[in-house]
């Protein structure tokens, strides 16, 4: 099997602030939609994501602004992009905000979306592998770095009774390299999140041994840049495609075999695999709430024993509800 996604662009950029900066309440100013002719919103994206969703369920039509997508490869490019002003809002999974804040991101966490993880996979290849978890001890272990196969590997391991770091060395590397490390044999485990799931289950010689489901929340959360939010147009704007990308996602629920075939086409993938993977990893918007941060702050705690992210971040002081409101009508199935 070729390679199995490649970003069309990858955007990083660094950022060094103080924690009173980062966790400075923004005001939350509005302006009639009306008002936002001439503005282009910059939205990171990853390749099928938000704006193949958005588009194929017609929420890009009639938007009274420009969108101005950028791909990246995973989460945390995008939460270095919001903290350093080149985009303004993103889509990403449970753990890159939690990164994000270990590193006083200038973002926050405005909406959310969950499934139940099952897409988030640790997996195997040769019936001489691995066979569960616990066999990993003394392995080394692809994964990109503050992903949410990074969060899934972490309990895995936790569950196991083994430490990350010592019992087992994490390669990071992003989708595409993680899988030429894994098929080669460089590592003897990949943990990964779909469509790269699905895909490399195409291989009849990968195993799965474990998935998120049942012990990873499987939240994702949409990221503004905190200038974005400070800004009354941007901040209005925001919150008008947060609304239709819980739209999108409803409509994605109940026109599943369209929405598979849509994003198949999108990112050049086997049909069966993007039907796998949407099935079982599209996420329904959700609101904020205070169970959301709960279980966030769990994984953050969890992040912070093991010793894989510095200081202890409190995701609560990252998280603003302003859109609760708006996107209520339209959360869930």
């Amino acid at each position: 099997m070729g390679a199995v996604l490649a970003a069309a662009v990858v955007l990083s950029a660094t950022a060094c602030v103080s924690r009173d900066d980062a966790t400075a309440t923004v005001a939350d100013g509005t302006v009639d939609l009306a008002e936002l002719r001439g503005l282009t919103l910059r939205v990171g994206d990853q390749k099928g994501g938000t704006e193949t969703l958005l588009r194929s369920a017609g929420q890009l039509d009639g938007l009274p602004f420009a969108v101005e997508f950028s791909t990246f490869t995973s989460g945390p490019p995008q939460i270095e992009a919001a903290t350093a002003g080149k985009i303004d809002f993103a889509v990403t999974g449970n753990t890159p905000p939690i990164f994000g804040a270990a590193s006083n991101a200038k973002v926050r966490l405005v909406s959310a979306y969950s499934n139940d993880a099952a897409g988030d996979a640790i997996v195997v290849r040769g019936a001489g592998g691995p066979a569960s978890v616990a066999d990993l001890r003394g392995k080394k272990v692809a994964v990109a770095k503050g992903s949410s196969a990074h969060g899934n590997l972490l309990l895995q391991l936790k569950k196991a009774g083994l430490e990350l770091g010592e019992d087992v060395e994490p390669v990071f590397l992003q989708p595409a390299d993680a899988q030429s490390a894994f098929v080669s044999g460089a590592v003897a485990a990949w943990a990964i999140w779909d469509p790269y799931t699905a895909l490399i289950q195409l291989d009849p010689t990968v195993r799965t041994i474990a998935v998120g489901t049942g012990l990873l929340n499987g939240y994702g959360f949409g990221i503004a840049s905190i200038e974005a939010l400070a800004d009354a147009k941007r901040n209005t704007a925001v919150r008008e495609l947060v609304v239709r990308i819980a739209k999108a996602n409803k409509w994605a629920r109940s026109h599943r075999a369209e929405w598979a075939a849509r994003y198949a086409a999108a990112i050049a993938i086997d049909p069966g695999a993007a039907k796998a993977a949407e099935d079982r990893s599209r996420r329904v918007a959700i609101e904020l709430t205070d169970t959301v941060a709960a279980s966030e702050q769990e994984l953050t705690d969890a992040f912070v024993a093991a010793g894989q992210i510095q200081g202890a971040p409190r995701i609560a002081d990252f998280i603003d509800r302003r859109y609760n409101d708006a996107v209520r009508p339209f959360a869930g199935d």
